[in-house]
């Protein structure tokens, strides 16, 4: 998910208009012609549930811009408690920290490459660990790993500068991620997406 403009992705939105008819029947038919009766849109709104605030964007922070390689930032000051949402969208090589609908946190990332691709979809965090080092890739350091995905998909602190990548996982600054590390907790959730943009008002968990 990325936010307004922030990575030059524009908000879409939409709506149902409705009319009523009606007019010079005894032109048409002598006989009075039955009103519509609008059950279907009736019957769908009330099917609807309702959405949890807790997961309701209520503030985003003043970023100008396109965030660069290397840049992040950080505002949790009088953000009141609730549960941690971490979104990232691809396109926009963004990942941002929302606590109760607050963004607290967002910062510019390192993605896979077309042959090591970071997955889309839903991912809770199932370990965490300080001082881990891959097993994978030569012992690769991976500080304050939040791992996603049972082969090996994480989040973790690496240094983010242009023509690096990763091997799926998502890179984010080494601060950046000491902080994220001390908050996040196993079975929050990291929302992954490529191209979806949001705003306040916006629900993190609905499609």
């Amino acid at each position: 998910m990325a936010i307004g403009k922030r990575e030059m992705v524009a908000l879409a939105g939409g709506g149902v208009l409705g009319a009523a008819l009606g007019g010079l029947l005894w032109l048409v038919d002598p006989a009075p012609a039955p009103k519509a009766q609008p059950v279907a849109a009736a019957s769908q709104a009330a099917a609807k549930p309702p959405r949890d605030e807790k997961f309701v964007i209520k503030r985003v922070l003043p970023i100008n811009g396109p965030i660069k390689y290397g840049e992040w930032h950080w505002d949790d000051k009088g953000v009141p408690a609730g549960p941690l949402v971490m979104t990232v969208d691809l396109e926009a090589r963004v990942l941002s920290v929302f606590q109760g609908g607050y963004e607290i946190g967002a910062t510019a990332v390192l993605l896979g490459t077309q042959e090591k691709p970071t997955p889309t979809g839903i991912f809770p965090i199932i370990w965490k660990k300080a001082d881990h080092y891959s097993s994978t890739y030569d012992g690769a350091p991976m500080p304050f790993t939040l791992r996603l995905t049972d082969d090996g998909i994480a989040i973790h602190g690496t240094k983010v500068a242009k023509g690096f990548a990763s091997h799926g996982c998502v890179g984010v600054p080494n601060d950046f991620a000491q902080k994220l590390f001390s908050i996040a907790r196993l079975g929050d959730k990291v929302y992954i997406t490529r191209s979806k943009s949001v705003g306040v008002g916006d629900s993190l968990t609905e499609s």
